[in-house]
């Protein structure tokens, strides 16, 4: 069956886009480089499962981060101190649905549900989680892994999501992208061009404001992804989230993160036009 992936992108200054992933998304290079950024194991693929499968099928490399090692979401005392290898096991077998190969796969080993305590950088011993070349922390790795990787797009849940390991890695994620790009802590790899091509994706909340990408898919496709979500079977937390997935049908939303750095010529412009508009009266 042929797989079917269209996207429509809206834009302030132009007309709504729709077609392919190439035609579509601004400046496609001919070796695209996707990242999604998981908070936890099943993150990426609740909110952008059709996307990664429209990525494969454009011809892109697709790699997953996974930040948090999934030591809290048991949800029976059994599993209590086996869940992170169960949950780990799990999102191989999710992935590997969705056609992501397991050398794609990383995971950064940040303590679930405490992600707060290893925000910045911070010196450590090979002890600590997280721990990469005498540090610890999300901006150290986020650092590691953003030049390793080196991607063209980067995919990250909403800084709107209510659990707090989201808007924690949403906001270490951006920094992050900054220190990349330039020649602070050398121990981490080389610098490369910042990253501009940073989406938000939806996973338990709606958007800070409207998303402005629409990914539409075929219904082979949403089964694909549905059947990638219940390899996490020790989730049953999520059951609401799964179903309202299944309910929506073949679509997932984007919002494009604008990261740009302060440019005060901005704000003389818009002074001295105020300051004329004054004048004049």
């Amino acid at each position: 069956m042929n797989k079917f992936f269209e996207i429509t992108e809206i834009d302030q200054y132009d007309e709504p886009r729709t077609g392919g992933l190439k035609e579509c998304l601004d400046n496609w290079k001919s070796q695209e480089r996707f990242l999604f950024v998981s908070p936890h194991d099943d993150d990426a693929v609740l909110g952008g499962g059709l996307m990664m499968q429209a990525a494969l099928d454009a011809g892109a490399e697709v790699n997953l981060l996974i930040v948090t090692d999934g030591s809290m979401g048991y949800c029976s005392l059994e599993e209590k101190d086996t869940i992170a290898r169960i949950r780990k096991a799990e999102s191989f077998e999710s992935y590997k649905k969705i056609g992501l190969p397991a050398e794609n796969i990383a995971w950064m080993g940040i303590p679930d549900c405490r992600v707060n305590l290893y925000r910045g950088k911070i010196p450590a011993d090979e002890s600590e989680p997280g721990f990469m070349s005498g540090f610890t922390g999300l901006q150290n790795a986020f650092t590691y892994y953003l030049r390793k990787i080196r991607p063209t797009r980067i995919f990250v849940p909403t800084s709107a999501d209510l659990h707090p390991d989201h808007k924690f890695v949403h906001e270490e994620l951006l920094i992050s992208i900054f220190h990349a790009s330039e020649s602070i802590w050398p121990e981490l790899g080389s610098p490369y061009p910042a990253v501009d091509k940073v989406y938000e994706m939806g996973v338990y909340c709606d958007f800070p404001e409207m998303p402005d990408i629409q990914l539409k898919a075929d219904e082979s496709s949403l089964k694909t992804k549905m059947a990638a979500i219940r390899e996490f079977k020790s989730q049953k937390q999520i059951s609401s989230l799964i179903e309202i997935v299944e309910k929506n049908g073949p679509f997932e939303f984007f919002r494009r993160v604008e990261y740009e750095l302060y440019q005060p010529i901005k704000y003389v412009n818009f002074f001295e036009n105020l300051n004329n508009e004054v004048n004049y009266e």
